[in-house]
């Protein structure tokens, strides 16, 4: 099953470092948050990922072309015919396909430009600037079970988003602004979605999670998983040291791999 990661943003909100890369090239320890990402799904043997590209989208694919040099000891022999012998070679067992979806494009729109990837298959989707401890297994589990069009994280933190009104069988009825002291969930990405769902996105104008995400609603078609391990996005510079001294003393929580 591919994952498909929106990174295409300009991450406005932390621009103290995205005005150089990405906001998903941001790194955490001596890795971008996009690779933490990848690694959580990849230790439920997800290998298949369609990160969606925007805002400077040459350094995500940069990145990626080089990292199998980073991550091996090479001889560079200029004496004899220039030639490169790589030592001890660790690479992940990973197929990435990096898409430029657009500088300005929505995230319905980045998500219908790489649907000739998806294919007429369930594909996972998250997006490239928050981790979890979220058991990627059960989260599918729960996704076959109710066999519906789209589920969704859902989380209780004291945070700025919307929030979501979610009926007593996980349904999700609609979305609303979240108010002072709400103790409603939120969407934090970490999604299970069926291809059908890319129809009812219009252009690259569609916010996926405006209307596409409350047509389903409206449907029946959306779902809850509710969640109430860790999970952290990282959209300001003090979120992003938070992150970079847990994974620097040893303690981050969505580091589930050996």
């Amino acid at each position: 099953m591919k994952v498909v990661i929106l990174a295409g943003g300009y991450g406005t909100r932390i621009s103290e470092e995205s005005h150089l890369k990405p906001k998903p090239m941001i790194e955490i320890g001596d890795k971008p948050i996009l690779w933490h990402i990848m690694k959580e799904y990849s230790h439920y043997g997800f290998n298949e990922f369609i990160v969606c590209c925007g805002y400077r989208q040459h350094i995500i694919k940069e990145w990626f072309a080089d990292y199998y040099l980073y991550n091996c000891d090479v001889t560079f022999d200029f004496t004899a015919n220039n030639s490169m012998t790589v030592h001890n070679s660790v690479t992940e067992p990973w197929k990435v396909t990096l898409v430029d979806t657009g500088l300005d494009t929505m995230t319905g729109g980045r998500i219908k430009r790489i649907q000739k990837y998806i294919g007429n298959e369930t594909f996972m989707l998250t997006y490239g600037d928050g981790v979890s401890d979220i058991n990627i297994s059960e989260l599918l589990r729960f996704h076959q079970q109710h066999g519906k069009m789209v589920t969704l994280t859902a989380i209780n933190v004291k945070q700025r988003f919307g929030v979501l009104e979610i009926g007593e069988n996980c349904e999700i009825r609609s979305f609303r602004e979240k108010s002072i002291s709400d103790g409603s969930r939120i969407n934090a990405g970490y999604m299970v979605c069926q291809p059908e769902i890319i129809r009812y996105i219009d252009g690259d104008d569609t916010i996926f999670e405006k209307e596409p995400l409350e047509r389903a609603a409206k449907a029946g078609q959306l779902m809850a998983f509710k969640y109430d391990g860790y999970w952290q996005c990282m959209d300001t510079k003090r979120e992003k040291d938070k992150l970079d001294e847990l994974w620097n003393t040893g303690n981050a929580p969505w580091k589930t791999w050996d």
